[in-house]
């Protein structure tokens, strides 16, 4: 063979075996890396702990004197607290090696971010403590879900205080000017109005708060029946056809016959009467709000449409909140508290289904509610014997 030729081959061997000696090394690398704590790692923790650490509903990790993660339980993993077989932030590598050092147990409520991006937070109470002489035990828990009920409780809490500080502080007053005006008929006629006014305002607000506190309570629905929608849009509207006639809207409906869900006759007529008052309100005089109601795949939706100013983009994601208003001064002049579409959310998530909005500024507004609809399904009647099917007889007869 050629010396240069020979050359040539014996280099290009060289540099494949050494491309595979490199790669060789680095999926060994990452085999060490992701592979699962050794026998001997899970020999040298005390007793029993893996049996117990198994069983724990918290999140589990034991660290050995050099920080390495000797054992984790999954959540750890899925909630990023560990990644690779390292403990992944850094508060709680601080308070691994404070416990390291002293030997206290320590405990703390930490804001840690979710995932490499750091995009999500989560509330992590992690309690710390040594584990025999050269371990250390880490157990957390997920609080974020209770942080954040409790805001929402404090900030309810802080809202219904508001808003019925409000009708009490005007009839209040009221009073007291009517005690001042007590020689003028007219004037005693006219704060007695106002507090009459101020007194359904203070009563529509106490039953609405009373009406969400026990949806949210209520995740599902007790013995459902069949409801008919349509029956329901007509009640619905005959609740608020005096109030449009007053602010001079027309209200049109148009229902599908025959369609139905499974809920509660009630709840379902509250949250269209919502929607159609709602749409009243914030409509102009000569007017027209439609209700209709039609057939959608599996699903009924029933939508209300109104011709008013519309709903500006950036509030369409923050209406069905409490006691949000896009126009505040307007929602108080007509009496509203802000909890309307709140509690129509409420209905259609108890009945497994959404309410959603769409919207254009100067064009009106349209809320279409999607419940799953109540699909009857047809049963074939008995066979009787002398309906049975015999194919023998039948062939002799053809034959």
């Amino acid at each position: 063979m050629d010396p240069a030729l020979a050359a040539t081959i014996g280099g290009g061997v060289g540099l494949v075996l050494g491309a595979l000696a490199v790669a060789a090394t680095r999926m060994s690398e990452r085999a060490r890396t992701e592979q699962p704590p050794s026998l001997a790692d899970l020999a040298a923790l005390p007793r029993g702990v893996v049996d117990v650490l198994g069983v724990l509903r918290s999140i589990a990790i034991v660290l050995d004197a050099s920080d390495a993660v000797v054992n984790t339980s999954s959540s750890a993993v899925a909630y990023g607290l560990v990644r690779h077989g390292d403990l992944v932030h850094n508060e709680l590598r601080k308070m691994v090696r404070q416990v390291r050092r002293d030997g206290d147990i320590r405990e703390a409520e930490l804001e840690l971010p979710k995932g490499p991006t750091g995009l999500g937070r989560i509330i992590m109470r992690a309690r710390v403590a040594p584990l025999g002489s050269a371990h250390v035990l880490v157990l957390a828990e997920d609080h974020t879900q209770a942080r954040r009920v409790e805001e929402i409780r404090r900030d309810f809490v802080a809202n219904v205080s508001h808003e019925l500080k409000t009708p009490v502080g005007g009839i209040s007053l009221l009073s007291e000017a009517i005690i001042d005006a007590r020689d003028d008929p007219e004037a005693v006629a006219r704060f007695g109005e106002r507090i009459r006014v101020e007194s359904d305002r203070l009563g529509r607000l106490v039953k609405e708060i009373v009406d969400l506190s026990r949806l949210q309570v209520q995740d599902t629905l007790h013995e459902p029946e069949p409801v008919d929608l349509g029956s329901v849009i007509g009640e619905a509207v005959d609740r608020v056809r005096v109030t449009a006639e007053s602010h001079g809207v027309v209200i049109e409906a148009a229902t599908e016959p025959g369609l139905t869900v499974f809920g509660d006759r009630e709840l379902l007529t509250t949250a269209v009467a919502n929607l159609v008052s709602n749409a009243v309100n914030y409509s102009d005089s000569d007017t027209k709000v439609a209700v209709a109601s039609r057939r959608a795949g599996e699903f009924a939706e029933i939508t209300v449409t109104d011709q008013g100013h519309g709903i500006p983009a950036g509030e369409q994601q923050r209406i069905f909140e409490r006691f949000y208003r896009v126009d505040a001064a307007r929602s108080r002049a007509t009496g509203g508290t802000g909890l309307g579409l709140a509690i129509v959310k409420h209905i259609c998530t108890n009945h497994g289904g959404e309410v959603t909005v769409w919207s254009d500024e100067g064009h009106g507004s349209t809320f279409t509610m999607r419940l799953p609809r109540a699909i009857q399904k047809t049963v074939p009647p008995p066979i009787r014997s002398h309906d049975t099917f015999h194919p023998m007889s039948q062939g002799a007869q053809s034959a």
